[in-house]
């Protein structure tokens, strides 16, 4: 399959190649590797930098929120419960969408022609 044909948010959930799907984008849990197992592209234009992890703050800190708020209109837990069960909660979502989000943010950078300066150009390694 070709790259134009691969889509970001799908090989990037999978920590995949963006080029060819099929190889490895991570060699440790957020560590990315030095180049694609299988078809040899260069990884060296991966910088997803805060990114990942400023997006993940939305949408856990809403649903951490509102479940706050729910549990507490219903059940009327003590506020050390809520920071205990909470705080935990927070830390299970983060560290469950880090992954994903920063391989979605690095395949749309290769998609969009990203390379180490910043410019657009072919990425072709």
């Amino acid at each position: 399959m070709s790259d134009t044909q691969l889509s970001p948010i799908a090989t990037g959930l999978a920590g995949r190649c963006p080029r060819c799907g099929e190889g490895r984008l991570f060699s440790g849990f957020l560590g990315v590797a030095d180049k694609c197992d299988s078809c040899g592209l260069d990884y060296s234009f991966a910088d997803s930098g805060d990114g990942p992890a400023v997006l993940i703050m939305f949408p856990v800190g809403t649903i951490v929120v509102l479940l706050w708020l729910i549990t507490d209109a219903l059940f009327g837990f003590p506020f050390i419960v809520h920071i205990a069960l909470w705080s935990l909660t927070t830390i299970a979502l983060s560290i469950a969408l880090l992954r994903p989000f920063k391989g979605v943010m690095i395949n749309l950078q290769y998609k969009a022609g990203a390379r180490p300066g910043g410019g657009p150009g072919d990425m072709e390694g």
